[in-house]
């Protein structure tokens, strides 16, 4: 013990000038030891993975195909390869930056100490000292992020490929670049080697326990901790807006929340969340629920809460979900309030469905809804972003073929594959924290959310990719629902479009784009950070900004509204208060959930969002 914890002084080596303290193993035995329980967590890791699969269960793989990335990388290679000056060309670049590596070094052995690019500064994978302080590191640090930037180049400027394979070809090259950055290995990161020393390697006797648990919670597939989940409860912790359930369908309960004032807004607000994510992102906690922020705006608010889909879901579609859904909704709200006339709010694929529902409706008839809301929602998919890397004729034959068993997408398929988007701050930080390290995620109420994913239903994914990413039939006007061309030109209701400016699922320029698409009454706003944290920002916390401008236009690039917009700090909620109040009608006396027409089922937030994947 008293080996132990004198080694568990990594920097104590530094203190004398010597860079190799913190390195040296203290008490072989005890390492020895722990090694062996690394190996039987392990173990059963490799249980876990390898039982569904020897009961013949379909295991979902994952986003990401090998076959088709090594289809996809073989294009870029055959541009190279087939003249041997562009290949030349291309391997002296690599070696003129490894000797440019190689000369910083020596430079450093010298004692003169080389520039280094505020990029590698502000890399939060080698924030600790030593990736600078010692030669070894630094270089190592140098050659990976030169190698990165060099495989990234090489796709760029491969001639002869669709954009589509290019992008693909990006993507996968990113991934790649990830999973083998030096932070992310023992034997080459030093924090985690002095660490591993220091504790004679009871980080990974703790990190191979949870990696095996992972597995096995994932059923065969690695499913990430990202947070501590054990400490959040939906209905305790999140989703505690007071409300009751008033209606079910087959595809979802609606929600009516209970007044906070004494008299609210004539017309109704129905909220359609995304059916990929439970809708209480908008109820997270009361200090940043948007739900109770707009109930004590005066509004009597509704919210769709969809079904986590089983496999009686598989055929439902956009018809199922507009009519069991949406329409559903309209219907509620009138049977609870006697209002006919209702505004409506759309967040991410929901608005995608609200927007199709607007033109859907019109051509049936139902003019019921007099103004929409889109929060990041994608009507053109021309410029839809890294999502579009998944969708492509053999991916959805593939993605068919998965879902023909059960009838629906496991949502951590789908959970995967946005963390990927940004796999350099959802994926491997927590794979090096929890794995290598040891450390159990801290508690964090937005990725307790982002795990607690829901399935989709085969007929209704499959639409979506197809209809939207793939065709982009939506902004075209050849999307067909229950055999009506959906028209969006007959659309001129007033239209409130929210873009968040560094989303990367629904990039502003998309949204933007599907804003000519929404008639002549759009108003325009753009949000700062994310598709998270630009929509959920309550205004007492003063984060972040938003820019209004010019009415949105096909005669006017994206950029060029940029260029004419004012800034504004903080959250855009009172400002798109201040746009649904004129959409809202008189004030009346405030209603009680259910009204006298519907007898409440149950409390919010229901029993469809409680259901787990």
């Amino acid at each position: 013990m008293a080996t132990t914890g004198e080694g568990s002084r990594p920097d104590a080596g530094h203190a004398e000038g010597r860079t190799d303290e913190g390195y040296i193993l203290r008490d072989p035995e005890a390492f020895t030891r722990n090694m062996a329980h690394v190996i039987e967590f392990l173990g059963k890791a490799a249980s876990a993975w390898v039982e569904p699969r020897e009961r013949g269960e379909n295991v979902d793989s994952g986003p990401i195909s090998i076959p088709e990335l090594f289809a996809t990388m073989s294009k870029v290679a055959d541009f190279w390869v087939s003249d041997p000056r562009r290949m030349a060309e291309a391997q002296s670049n690599l070696v003129a930056g490894y000797l440019g590596v190689w000369g910083d070094t020596m430079k450093r052995l010298s004692g003169e100490e080389p520039a280094t690019p505020d990029a590698i500064r502000a890399d939060k994978r080698f924030a600790d000292e030593e990736w600078s302080k010692n030669p070894f590191y630094d270089s190592l640090k140098r050659f990976y992020l030169f190698t990165s930037s060099w495989a990234e180049d090489l796709v760029q400027d491969a001639d002869g490929i669709d954009e589509h394979t290019r992008n693909k070809a990006a993507f996968y090259v990113r991934q790649i670049s990830h999973a083998l950055s030096p932070s992310n290995f023992i034997m080459t990161n030093p924090e985690l080697m002095r660490e591993t020393v220091r504790s004679n390697g009871e980080n990974l006797v703790r990190g191979m326990r949870m990696f095996a648990e992972d597995m096995a919670a994932g059923r065969g597939s690695l499913r990430l901790r990202q947070a501590d989940y054990s400490t959040f409860e939906v209905g305790r912790d999140m989703a505690m807006t007071p409300g009751k359930v008033i209606a079910q369908s087959e595809v979802c309960q609606i929600i009516q929340y209970e007044p906070s004032t004494p008299t609210v807004f004539e017309r109704p607000l129905l909220i359609v969340p995304p059916w990929i994510n439970k809708f209480y992102i908008l109820d997270l906690s009361p200090q940043k629920s948007f739900i109770r922020w707009a109930v004590e705006q005066g509004h009597t608010v509704f919210v769709i809460s969809w079904v986590n889909p089983d496999e009686s879901h598989a055929a439902k579609d956009w018809r199922d979900y507009i009519h069991d859904g949406i329409v559903f909704g309209l219907d509620t709200v009138e049977k609870a309030t006697g209002q006919a006339e209702a505004n409506t709010i759309g967040y991410c694929v929901g608005g995608t469905l609200l927007g199709a529902s607007l033109a859907y409706l019109k051509t049936v008839g139902d003019d019921r809804i007099k103004s929409a809301t889109l929060l990041t929602t994608q009507i053109d998919f021309t410029h839809a972003g890294d999502l579009k890397v998944f969708v492509d004729e053999d991916q959805l034959a593939s993605l068919d073929n998965t879902m023909q068993t059960k009838g629906y997408l496991d949502g951590s398929r789908m959970a995967t594959a946005f963390n990927m988007l940004r796999a350099g701050d959802l994926i491997w930080p927590y794979f090096v924290n929890n794995y290598l390290k040891g450390k159990e995620p801290m508690p964090f109420d937005l990725l307790y959310w982002n795990a607690d994913s829901t399935r989709m239903p085969r007929a209704n994914h499959l639409f979506y990719l197809r209809n939207c990413y793939l065709e982009n039939r939506l902004a075209t006007g050849r999307m067909e629902i229950g055999g009506q061309r959906v028209d969006l030109t007959g659309v001129d209701i007033p239209i409130y479009n929210l873009a968040t400016k560094e989303d990367h699922i629904a990039p502003a320029l998309s949204v933007y784009t599907g804003s000519r698409f929404l008639g002549p009454n759009v108003t325009f706003v753009l949000s700062g950070s994310g598709h998270i944290a630009g929509v959920v920002n309550p205004p007492d916390r003063m984060k972040y900004q938003y820019w209004t401008g010019p009415a949105p236009s096909a005669d006017v690039p994206f950029e060029d509204w940029l260029r004419h917009t004012a800034e504004t700090k903080g959250s855009w909620w009172p400002h798109w208060q201040g746009w649904i109040s004129a959409q809202s009608g008189e004030q009346v006396k405030a209603r009680k959930p259910g009204g006298r027409k519907l007898k409440p089922i149950e409390d919010a937030p229901g029993s469809f969002v409680r259901v787990k994947s």
